[in-house]
């Protein structure tokens, strides 16, 4: 077999979408030795993130020219079995298509993008929606919603969940906070939330709830760390900092890497993730297999993802997100006790099961297609 996928994020710090793909072909270097794979990858530096033995066939970062032109040119000359897409397939495709689509946030809550943003995806997904031969996603609340924002039998749309790369373990927490300290020049104790800087995840709500904290506790030494990359929406999270009250207290430290990441998670005594709409959550999982105590909202899917391992809270709710702070960071039974239960869930999910239920579905669409060509030949012949 063939399997094509389209690997343009990874090198392009499309954070999520990046993680998914590379985790992904990590996995599949691992499980599966006798199909060929094609990586369809846009940046320089993804060379060193895509498995050595997989073809790599170099596509157009610009999304019109990718998918418009370049990403069909390269599926018409290389003829795989398929090609997997996340959200949004070329215009003209000669194989059948696999799409994840994580999350429908684009339409059931445009106001977190841009409008040409929302509008462009709406159209897009759609598209690739109707003419996929399977849809995956990372939930159960992901399924659904998908199935009923374009009405597809919830059937047809798999759910294979996500999960925490083997690199984001425990570590030596002194260690990791002198690393910080060395790398950002954050000092004391700190909250971590990880996310892009937009409407979405909720950064404006926990600045607020981060400043009425240290109101009610000023004894607390913490800070507030917000790491993702700058959006459109970044200057306004930004203005709403300097405005809180407590600035000094709280960093920013842009796009950061796995590695930085991977000290940050180690260092922080609790991570809050107060998010209004998560298809998966990814951040809460990688920051239990850390061994942190998590606190998030309630929101969309990830109560699904993080059970009963969480302090979970409303996110319109900054009384309630406040108490659950409050309570991890004063009470060290309970924060310790999440940490361990945090460990346990994060441990149920694996990317080797995420890329093995994957290729069943590469393995199923490819037979599919091998019958349907065979059974037009016997037709033409008769």
């Amino acid at each position: 077999m063939r399997f094509a996928v389209d690997a343009h994020a990874i090198g392009c710090h499309l954070t999520g979408n990046e993680v998914y793909v590379r985790n992904l072909l990590d996995s599949f270097a691992v499980l599966d030795g006798s199909s060929e794979f094609i990586a369809y990858v846009a940046a320089d530096e993804a060379k060193e993130w895509v498995p050595e033995h997989f073809l790599q066939r170099c596509v157009a970062r610009n999304p019109f020219l990718r998918l418009g032109y370049d990403l069909t040119r390269k599926l018409y000359q290389d003829r795989p079995d398929l090609v997997h897409v996340q959200y949004t397939a070329p215009l003209v495709c000669p194989v059948p298509v696999v799409v994840s689509v994580h999350d429908v946030s684009f339409f059931e809550h445009p106001e977190f993008f841009t409008a040409f943003r929302a509008a462009q995806l709406r159209w897009t997904v759609r598209r690739t929606i109707r003419r996929a031969a399977r849809i995956l996603t990372g939930s159960e609340f992901s399924r659904q919603a998908i199935a009923r924002t374009y009405g597809v039998d919830a059937e047809h749309i798999i759910v294979i969940p996500n999960a925490a790369a083997s690199m984001f373990r425990p570590l030596a927490r002194e260690t990791a906070a002198a690393a910080v300290r060395s790398r950002f020049s954050i000092p004391g104790p700190f909250l971590l939330t990880v996310g892009d800087l937009q409407p979405r995840k909720n950064q404006l709500g926990l600045i607020r709830a981060f400043a009425e904290l240290i109101r009610a506790q000023p004894q607390l030494p913490h800070r507030l760390v917000l790491a993702g990359k700058e959006t459109w929406f970044a200057p306004r999270i930004c203005k709403a900092a300097a405005t809180s009250g407590v600035a000094e207290r709280i960093h920013f430290t842009g796009f950061v890497s796995d590695q930085d990441l991977l000290q940050l998670y180690n260092a922080c005594d609790v991570f809050v993730f107060p998010s209004f709409y998560e298809g998966f959550g990814l951040p809460v999982l990688e920051a239990m297999a850390c061994g942190r105590a998590v606190a998030c909202s309630n929101a969309a899917a990830l109560v699904e993802v993080v059970d009963a391992a969480a302090l979970l809270f409303d996110p319109h709710s900054t009384e309630q997100m406040v108490r659950a702070l409050l309570d991890l960071l004063l009470d060290a039974e309970l924060r310790a006790r999440m940490e361990r239960i945090g460990l346990q869930r994060a441990a149920r999910f694996s990317w080797r099961l995420t890329a093995q239920e994957t290729l069943e579905v590469y393995y199923g669409v490819a037979d599919a297609r091998a019958r349907a060509a065979r059974a037009r030949y016997s037709f033409a012949r008769r």
